[in-house]
């Protein structure tokens, strides 16, 4: 991974689109690779919806105002984990010898392009759009449903909610390109509006804009500038079925067991030698649901308790503040995590966050739907895989 960059995610009111955006962040990962436009082959876009953007066709927009025509430019969509299925597209790309370096680049208008009565209408469509979409269930019920069958059987409470929220909107505050960096006590968590039982308000993720790039150097190619640069030792995707009732238990994140489980055997680790991680963390108790899933941990509360999943603790999870601290461009957000993910491996991440030894190997985590699409990938330190 020789490039790895980020936008400001917030919610834009300066006039700027994401074209302006994908530049940005493209311009800045180009700029720490080493490379030139003309050394890119392949441009894989990360975009959830035409309707956030109004562009049928962002990939071939995309690859003329970044000065990429005449590359092969594909769009890759998948809900929430849009953005890890375009790293894992342009991953194969790599791999087959097909491109020699490649872009990957996550954009969305979230937040700023339709109003939130719109957004939350046509995420309903983003799951089954006859039994889901048309009939007005939103997202926050079926995830508050979801969760609310894995707290009865994990024993997981309001406090570990709360917990999550704290954390990550505090971590955030260390990361000057987040969104929501707040300092909430559980009271006022517990105080703000029920949007669906058991989730307040601030159990949950904002909508934003913003964009994210990466750049990814088969490894004959990788300039000598990068040759330490962090490397994808594994990627996982699954799918489970759409509805929650069709599921062995609507409480697990079984698509996300199995998309790890793809990734930890081609990285050839266990989910116990991660000691970093970015999960998507649409509500707070996705998160712990999430954390289960990934096998990070097998007593989850009293994980939370001893914070084992602090800044300082032994496997960090969403220094960058996460969707609910850092913000929710959903096609830049899979994207984002895996930069996040390069950038502290590497040591150059925000002072404020950077651990102090550098982490071994990280997961970058996403899913769309109620984890119906999951998509995984394993990074390292230069040098450490093999």
């Amino acid at each position: 991974m020789t490039g790895a960059a980020l936008t400001r995610f917030d919610r834009r009111k300066d006039g700027s689109g994401f074209r302006d955006w994908a530049k940005s962040a493209f311009d800045a990962a180009l700029a720490q690779s080493g490379l030139t436009a003309g050394d890119i082959d392949a441009l894989f876009v990360a975009s959830e919806s035409d309707f956030f953007h109004f562009q049928l066709n962002p990939a071939s927009i995309l690859a003329s105002e970044l000065g990429l025509v005449g590359v092969a430019a594909t769009r890759c969509e998948g809900g929430g984990a849009s953005g890890q299925l375009a790293v894992h597209a342009a991953l194969r790309a790599v791999q087959s010898g097909a491109a020699r370096h490649a872009v990957v680049l996550g954009v969305d208008p979230s937040a700023s392009s339709l109003s939130g009565d719109a957004i939350r209408d046509l995420y309903g469509f983003s799951f089954d759009g006859w039994t889901d979409g048309m009939t007005g269930l939103t997202a926050t019920a079926l995830y508050a449903l979801s969760y609310q069958a894995f707290a009865k059987r994990h024993g997981t409470t309001m406090d570990d909610l709360a917990a999550v929220t704290i954390q990550n909107r505090g971590n955030a505050g260390g990361n000057p390109n987040a969104h929501l960096p707040r300092s909430d006590s559980a009271a006022a968590i517990g105080q703000s509006p029920v949007i669906a039982s058991p989730y307040h308000r601030l159990h949950c993720s904002p909508l934003s804009d913003g964009a994210a790039a990466l750049i990814l150097s088969a490894p004959a190619r990788v300039p000598a500038n990068r040759n330490a640069a962090p490397q994808i030792i594994g990627a996982g995707a699954a799918s489970d079925h759409m509805h929650l009732s069709h599921r062995a238990d609507p409480g697990d994140f079984t698509a996300k067991t199995m998309a790890m489980a793809r990734a930890c055997a081609a990285a050839e680790i266990s989910p116990q030698d991660i000691d970093l991680a970015e999960i998507y963390d649409a509500y707070a108790g996705a998160q712990l649901q999430a954390i289960s899933a990934l096998g990070l941990s097998d007593d989850l509360s009293n994980d939370l308790s001893r914070g084992v999943f602090a800044p300082e603790g032994r496997c960090p999870i969403n220094l960058s503040g996460g969707l609910m601290g850092q913000g929710a461009p959903v096609g830049a957000i899979g994207v984002a995590q895996t930069a996040t993910c390069a950038l502290i491996l590497e040591g150059r991440y925000h002072a404020a966050l950077q651990p102090r030894i550098l982490p071994r190997y990280a997961v970058a985590d996403t899913h769309g739907g109620v984890c119906t699409t999951a998509a995984v990938t394993i990074l390292a330190q230069g040098g450490t895989a093999g």
